[in-house]
Parts: C-alpha cells; structure tokens; sequence
C-alpha cells in the first residue's frame, strides 16, 4: 500500500517572487540593451575621430607639397631646404590637439611661432623616432611612448643644390588622447541617461508587474483556502485581458470541483444506503435462522445469494458508470444508422418478455461509440419493458446535426414531475419498488449520451405510454470549441 504523498516543497533557490523575476529580466535586457547600443556607439565614434585626424594629416601633406613645389613667393625658388621648412612650419594650419616641427637629422630645427595645443620643442625621443622611421616619402604613424599617443605626418623636404643641411623634413602630430577626450563627455552624459532609465523601467516594471500580478496573488490565496470542505469561494472578474481570462477558468474550474466533489458525496451516500439494504436482510436473516432445520438454512442461503447477486449488479453498474467519467470514455467510429439499430432491435428481442417492432429508422452515416449506443437502446428496452409491458417500439430520426434514437413503451408513462428524476442515480419509480435493478440504469443512459455532447430524455408518447429519445450529434464534436471556450451544444 503506497504511503499518502508528503505536500510539494518550494525548491531550494526559488523563494524569488515571479514579479521579482519579471522586473529582474527586463532591467537585465535593457542595461544590456543600451550597453550594445553605446559600445556600438563608442566604437563607431572612435573610429570617425580616426579618420577625421588622418584626413587632416592627409590635407597637411597636400600643403606642405603645394608650399614646396610653389617656391618663395618672392624669387619663384627656395635657396635652401631649411627655407622651405621654415616657411612650410610658418604658412601651416593650426588645429586643435595639434602640434608641428622641422627637424634635420634627428634634431628639433625649427617650431612654429603661435603656442600650440600641442608643445614639441622638448620633444627630442620623438624627433628620433620619427627620423628613424621616415625615409624618401611621406608617413603617416603612429607614436606611443611615455604614455602619450600621437598621430603623426612626417614629410621630407629637399632642395636641389642646396646647401647643408640638404635634406630636412616637416612634422605635425596630432594628440589622440586629448581627441578622444571631446567624446568622453558624450559618454558620460550616455551613462548617466542610460542609468536614469534603467531606473525609470525598473520602475515602471515593479508598478506594473504588481498591478498585473495582483489577480494571480488572488488566485493563490483563495486555492489556499479552498478545500474538500470550502469549495464556495470565486475569484472577482475584472477587465477583459488574458488575466480575467484565466480567472474565468479557474472559477469554471472551482465550479467543476465543487459539483465533482457534490457529486462523489452523494455518490457514497448512495452506494453506503444501497450496500447497507442487502447486507442487513442478509445479517437478519442469518441471525433468526435456525441451523437445525435445513429447510431454513436453504431458504436464507437462496436469499443470501439473491442479495450478493444484486449487490454484483449494483458493482457492475458503478463501474460502468465511472467508465464514462474516464478521459476516453467513448471509441468513435462512422457507422451506419440504419445498420445499428438494426442490429439493436435484434438484440433486444432476448429481452425475457419483450416484443420488439421498428417503426421509424433514419439512414446516412453518424460518428459515434456504436457499443455505448448499444448499451443505453437496450437499457432503455429493459426499462420499457420492466415498467411498460413487453410490447416495445424502436426507432431513429435525423433532426438537422442530430439523431434521435427512440424506444417507447405502452405503460401508464411517466409522471411530469419525475421525468428528471428518473435519470438520477438511485432512482426507482413506485411501480418498481419490488422489481430487482440498481437504479443506475436511466443514469447510465443519460451518461452515455452526455460522453456523445448529447441528452436523454422522457416524454409522453402520443396513444399513452413512455418515449424515451436518446439525442447524439452525428459527427464528433469532441474538438468544437467556440472562441469563448464552450462547447457548441452547451452555449
């Protein structure tokens, strides 16, 4: 015998609330958002402050080509190389960050007469390094030392028969720290703003989440109260968002519940006062029965056995009928109508004392459990019989999506204000009170058809007598639901 399951443990690391979780992801998402956006940002910037330095580099070198090639303003030629550089350095355009030199051989020459962003007259290591670098034409490098980062233009400059020194050459140099640094400001007004709204969505998400979230709180506190013994209580509707929704569900839910649980109460009730007929008959009998005379002792064993006979019947019919609150409680197949009941009809002529006619039969094709339909005509055959007389008429009729299959019987009918109540469980008519059967028989009946999304009924027949209808859809609307999640023969 299994041991009763111990009540479900939280797991270790899930104490965080779900509204913990959801402002935790979208605060995560964003930062990481924003920060692709400024890396994307950041890189893009710094590699146009690049660019933009090296095209001016790039425009400082056509001057310097067009200053050399035009000569002294004066004569139409430079008399040596140092006067080119000289006036080279003197004619050049300062820019911010910027910085500019002549130099021959290594050594600091010349240096503009403004007071630039950028001061090289104490730049001696890097006279050195561009000389050692620079050859017959024009670089463009960059100088990393000491903590410093430059953009240099080194341009060599020679005059034909000139005078020593006859190769001198023209430097400018841009400092990438200092234009970098015009970004940084940007970056940091990024950040500041990239803070703010992360803290504007963490907060909107908290309000948000609660507001949304408060419904579902609402749900877990009133599942908590609810209870074999509390199955009253519903969740307030609110709105028409997928949250109202599921609150919808969960009180058709609640409401199942509280019918299924009504309906198992009322069930034992039932089988407890069923199962305690036959078994007090059976214990007083045993009790006044004098085993000395074996004519009682028959007598109380044949009623004995009659009483565990019935109490078999009334087992059988309880599993039959908790078959049909099973998840496939029905096998569909197409078949034929006329066919079936047929077939029906035949079977019902073994019913001890039953005269059998067919008076109406439908043709076409239905998608039904033709063994559940079976059972339930031939109930209702055993029915008529029993409490109407042997003479039995069956039938069926197409009506729009439907067929009626009909038994009716030529008794006294059923009174109106039973004809509910005879589906019932338990259910027996005054006229049967002596007649052996469970009471489960009409309730089966009505069963099956239920499993079918149909209905069984009692009526009048025209002439006197009872018609029962058992109504099934001819095709399978187990899978039919309406968008507002009901089945289409219970709107």
């Amino acid at each position: 015998m299994s041991e009763p399951s111990e009540p479900a443990q939280r797991r270790p690391g899930s104490s965080a609330s779900v509204r913990t979780r959801i402002v935790a992801v979208i605060t995560v998402v964003t930062a990481l958002c924003l920060l692709a956006v400024g890396a994307s940002v950041i890189l893009v910037e710094r590699h146009r402050i690049l660019e933009d330095v090296d095209q001016r580099l790039t425009a400082n070198l056509e001057s310097a080509r067009f200053i050399v090639g035009e000569g002294n303003p004066a004569t139409g030629k430079w008399e040596s190389s140092t006067e080119a550089l000289t006036d080279v350095v003197r004619r050049m355009s300062p820019d911010d960050h910027t910085g500019a030199l002549g130099m021959d051989g290594g050594k600091i020459t010349i240096v503009p007469g403004m007071a630039l962003d950028l001061d090289l007259r104490s730049a001696g290591d890097f006279a050195a390094y561009v000389d050692a670098a620079l050859g017959d034409d024009p670089i463009i490098g960059t100088y990393a030392e000491e903590g410093t980062a430059w953009r240099y233009l080194a341009v060599p400059i020679s005059v034909a028969d000139s005078p020593a020194p006859e190769r001198v050459a023209f430097v400018m140099a841009y400092d990438l720290d200092a234009e970098l640094a015009e970004f940084d400001t940007a970056i940091r007004v990024f950040l500041i703003a990239s803070a703010c709204a992360i803290a504007i969505v963490a907060g909107t998400g908290i309000l948000v989440a609660t507001r949304l979230l408060r419904p579902l709180r609402r749900m877990r506190e009133t599942a908590e109260r609810v209870s074999a013994e509390s199955l009253g209580e519903r969740l307030p509707v609110a709105g028409n968002d997928d949250v109202a929704e599921l609150t919808v569900t969960i009180n058709d839910m609640l409401d199942r519940l509280d019918q299924g649980v009504e309906a198992q109460r009322r069930l034992l009730s039932d089988v407890g006062h069923e199962l305690k007929t036959p078994l007090t008959i059976v214990r007083g009998n045993i009790e006044l029965m004098d085993s000395t005379r074996p004519e009682d002792v028959e007598e109380v064993r044949d009623l004995a056995l009659d009483e565990l006979d019935r109490m078999n019947r009334l087992v059988q019919d309880l599993s039959d009928a908790s078959a049909l609150y099973g998840r496939q409680p029905l096998r569909l197949e197409t078949v034929d109508i006329a066919e079936l009941l047929d077939q029906i009809a035949k079977k019902a002529t073994a019913i001890a004392g039953a005269e059998v006619s067919l008076v109406e039969s439908a043709t076409g094709t239905a998608t039904l459990d033709p063994a559940r339909i079976t059972q339930a005509m031939l109930q209702l055959a055993q029915n008529a019989v029993t409490h109407g007389g042997g003479r039995i008429e069956l039938g069926s009729r197409r009506t729009s999506d439907r067929i009626e299959f009909r038994v009716r019987d030529h008794g006294a009918g059923v009174a109106d204000p039973v004809k509910e109540e005879i589906f019932e469980r338990f259910h027996r008519a005054r006229d049967a009170s002596g007649r052996a059967g469970s009471g489960l028989g009409l309730s089966i009946v009505r069963l099956i058809a239920q499993a079918h999304h149909g209905d069984a009924t009692a009526q009048d027949a025209e002439g006197g007598g009872a018609l029962f209808v058992l109504t099934v859809p001819t095709a399978d609307l187990r899978e039919r639901k309406d968008t507002d999640g009901l089945d289409p023969d219970r709107r």
